[in-house]
């Protein structure tokens, strides 16, 4: 795994798709619930997804 890579919490895959995003990614991302947007990649070397927040965007700007 990548040394830059910070371990938050782990979260069930919800049967409607989603999971909940912990707490701590509102401070470690400055993310603001309802407004900040991920772009979602898969990493197949490592089986991985990763979200990366989009900079400079949020939702209804």
């Amino acid at each position: 795994m990548k040394q830059s890579r910070i371990f938050l919490d782990s979260y069930v895959l919800q049967q409607d798709m989603r999971i909940r995003m912990p707490k701590a990614i509102l401070e470690n991302v400055n993310a603001i619930k309802g407004k900040t947007i991920f772009d979602v990649f898969y990493d197949a070397e490592e089986d991985a997804i990763v979200l990366k927040k989009q900079e400079g965007k949020e939702e209804d700007e």
